[in-house]
């Protein structure tokens, strides 16, 4: 049987042979409860904390800055929510009403959150979730290549803002975002508003979060260039074990914990914790920061490589998000007049794993939110296809896709009930096909 070529890395990667075998002598051998008083506790308490010291050193961390989780939207929902609820739990409100009124009786009461339009959903669900219950939710826009503009930030910023969550790369289109600039914003800000005291929650806030899930492996993850005050990190990413995260949470900041029970985790969050997963965590992390370098310069090369043979390869192929300031491991482009959902399932039986650019709710048929949020119309995002690659990926590799992708596009464009019309006026794309006009038709009746 042919080798598969899997270019979905941004969903999940295979463990690292090295961390299985890290692994491996707690699943058997030392299999303890860290919890426990006698040997084979001791050992699992050991192999915790020096995992713990592992994270927190390569992020600039302290050991107990480290909350483990079982994975990155554990991570997002205690950031998001557990900061919302220590808010609440912090400020007398009535209770007895609807939250939600007693916002609005009170305005200046209102805790505000900023967050971006491109969230993973694992932030943007929650932030809702939050407006609905009274919380002010600002959702920025961001430019045309993704990116968000530091300045748009600074003037959202109000004294009531409690919280900033922006990831750091687009799981997506693999847009990298100023995090470093940003965090400088929000220190000045907060130290404006200590200076002119007009925090009604403190002068602590807001504090900044940001989902790192995937940029780790390729970004600098030390938090104080970054300055931030939560951040999110998985396993499942970075070659690691699935089922495991941690969520930095520098020291000072107020959060509620969302899991309550043995009081694991300096109290933020309950459950025994699985030593075989963060001693799995910790040596991928540990692996792919030594690695980091090589592993970007070999990535970025083939990255363009592939960028620059599919669009020449393949007529219509739009590439979205910022050409530069991406991951390099990151290819996301829009193959008009086709569904990505079908050309995902005729390059499966190629031997050709990808995702469209909604992947990370691949059981839905919505169009990528991200893509919708760049400005480009419906067509645009449900003909987006997210390649990403992985240390296993070859040049051999890429040419194969370069040689089967364009015949099964160039296939399922002539069975396609739409097509992208350029002579139309009707919708205006100027950064597309030269300035031209595009419109998109029904070549059949029953289309909708």
């Amino acid at each position: 049987m042919k080798k598969r070529v899997y270019l979905d890395h941004a969903a999940t990667t295979p463990l690292d042979l090295r961390v299985l075998r890290a692994m491996a002598p707690f699943w058997r051998e030392d299999f303890g409860n860290a919890g426990g008083l006698y040997k084979e506790g001791r050992r699992a308490k050991e192999a915790l904390n020096k995992s713990r010291e592992t994270i927190a050193k390569i992020i600039g961390a302290r050991p107990d800055e480290i909350i483990f989780t079982s994975g990155g939207t554990e991570s997002d929902n205690l950031a998001v929510i557990g900061v919302a609820s220590a808010v609440l739990s912090g400020k007398k409100f009535d209770f007895s009403k609807d939250l939600k009124s007693d916002f609005e009786e009170d305005k200046t009461a209102k805790p505000h959150i900023i967050t971006t339009k491109i969230e993973h959903h694992a932030v943007l669900n929650p932030c809702e979730q939050l407006a609905r219950e009274g919380f002010d939710v600002t959702f920025l826009d961001v430019g045309k290549d993704g990116i968000v503009n530091p300045e748009d930030v600074q003037r959202a910023l109000r004294p009531e803002t409690v919280l900033v969550s922006i990831m750091y790369a687009n799981n997506e289109i693999g847009t990298i975002q100023p995090i470093a600039e940003i965090g400088k914003i929000i220190k000045e800000f907060k130290i404006s508003k200590g200076e002119t005291e007009n925090a009604r929650f403190g002068k602590s806030y807001p504090y900044f979060h940001t989902d790192a899930c995937q940029a780790a492996g390729y970004l600098d993850l030390n938090v104080n260039n970054l300055g931030v005050d939560l951040m999110t990190i998985n396993g499942s990413k970075i070659y690691g074990p699935k089922g495991i995260g941690f969520l930095y949470k520098k020291t000072g900041v107020k959060i509620k914990p969302q899991i309550i029970g043995g009081g694991q985790e300096m109290r933020m969050r309950s459950g025994t914790e699985s030593i075989p997963l963060v001693v799995g965590f910790a040596k991928a992390l540990e692996i792919a920061n030594a690695e980091k370098e090589k592993e970007t310069k070999r990535l970025i090369t083939l990255r363009d490589y592939f960028i620059d043979k599919l669009i020449k390869k393949i007529p219509k192929t739009i590439l979205n998000g910022h050409p530069i300031k991406r991951l390099p491991n990151n290819i996301n482009v829009s193959i008009l007049d086709i569904e990505g959902e079908a050309l995902v399932l005729y390059m499966d039986a190629k031997g050709v794993s990808f995702s469209t650019g909604s992947a990370c709710t691949s059981e839905s048929l919505d169009p990528s939110h991200v893509i919708l949020a760049l400005g480009k119309p419906y067509e645009f995002a449900h003909s987006s296809m997210r390649f990403t690659m992985g240390r296993s990926t070859t040049k051999k590799d890429l040419d194969y896709v370069l040689k089967v992708l364009p015949e099964t596009v160039e296939w399922l464009r002539r069975i396609s009930p739409i097509s992208i019309d350029p002579k139309a006026e009707s919708m205006s794309h100027p950064e597309v096909f030269a300035g031209q006009n595009l419109k998109v038709k029904a070549k059949s009746k029953n289309y909708k």
